[in-house]
């Protein structure tokens, strides 16, 4: 019997490139989707740089704003990790320039591996699809149960974009027959190594630090996880019985803002002048992000400390997650190793 095959959409993401090496590292053939085909090159030495053997990984170029490409690479195919979505650093003006493509292709991926006959789809989505709630006490701990809600007029296009296109997706596998089962992967603040120069947001943000581009951090926190953690779930959900129709919270503590810029500085003594250690007040904070779509997507958590549990991953999965300091020091010294800081 030959190697089972899974389908990593957005294969030049951060995340996925993780989960191919991860997928590979385990004896799986992976077929990775992308929007265009001058990426594949820099994926396979990113996947060899994380220590795995590019030999079993293979490319199909589709996009989510279109339907050429899917069933071909999804024809044959066992599961999906559906990892592609949009994550502006800079928020556009309309909340639908990411809301529509995000849950219009997650429902494109899913019909497809609906007529392919998939198994499973593994749906990345986020926490922001969980700690924003309309009402009651914000600053609390969070787990699977608990909804964003979309209706929210504080809240960016990425996090209702989150929000909707989980929503749609469950609202898809509960409602159509011959459905592929579906578990969804709901990551925190993502750090942990980078793998080529290829920068993700949350890298950036790290970026920017170590290079002065920040004078201050506002007073505010993210609960925290390692890419290498969300790519290993993403595997353990794909193949666990239990796993499907439930979502898992992967997250493992929680950090300020100040409190990243401060491993940056031990981490890199050499920039520690650049680093910020001033914390901006709340109120600059607020009026800046009239004219910063950047410092917008910080106002939920002005004030307010959202940490979450992550009993259901270690439990169901006999899961130990890299700590938070891990995260957060491994991406530094990544970012060094690549040369961008």
């Amino acid at each position: 019997m030959g190697k089972q095959i899974v389908v990593v959409t957005g294969a030049s993401g951060f995340i996925a490139k993780q989960c191919i090496a991860e997928l590979v590292k385990a004896g799986y053939q992976v077929r990775g989707t992308l929007r265009s085909a001058d990426k594949a090159g820099a994926v396979r030495a990113a996947v060899e740089r994380a220590g795995a053997d590019p030999s079993d990984l293979t490319f199909f170029v589709a996009d989510l704003t279109s339907d050429a490409g899917w069933q071909a690479a999804f024809t044959g195919a066992d599961y999906v990790l559906h990892v592609a979505s949009p994550f502006p650093l800079q928020q556009p003006r309309s909340r639908e320039e990411i809301v529509g493509p995000a849950r219009d292709g997650t429902l494109k991926v899913l019909g497809a591996a609906k007529r392919a006959g998939i198994k499973r789809v593994v749906l990345t989505s986020s926490i922001a699809a969980i700690i924003y709630p309309s009402l009651g006490e914000q600053s609390r701990v969070y787990s699977e149960i608990d909804w964003t809600d979309p209706a929210r007029s504080d809240l960016t296009p990425y996090i209702v974009s989150k929000t909707v296109a989980e929503k749609a997706a469950w609202s898809y596998v509960q409602s159509t027959a011959g459905a592929p089962q579906l578990a969804v992967i709901n990551p925190g603040f993502v750090q942990g190594p980078a793998l080529d120069d290829d920068l993700s947001t949350s890298h950036e943000v790290i970026r920017m630090m170590a290079k002065g581009k920040y004078p201050a951090v506002p007073k505010a926190g993210y609960p925290m996880v390692d890419v290498r953690d969300v790519a290993a779930l993403h595997v353990k959900a794909m193949v666990h019985p239990a796993a499907a129709g439930q979502r898992f919270l992967a997250i493992n503590g929680y950090l300020t803002l100040r409190e990243i810029a401060e491993m940056v500085s031990r981490t890199l003594p050499d920039l520690a002048r650049r680093v910020p250690t001033r914390v901006v007040p709340d109120m600059i904070v607020r009026l800046v992000s009239y004219i910063d779509g950047g410092a917008k997507s910080v106002l939920p958590h002005l004030g307010i400390k959202r940490r979450c549990d992550n009993r259901k991953v270690r439990e169901l999965f006999e899961y130990t997650f890299h700590s938070p300091s891990e995260a957060v020091v491994s991406a530094v010294q990544s970012l060094r190793a690549l040369g961008v800081i």
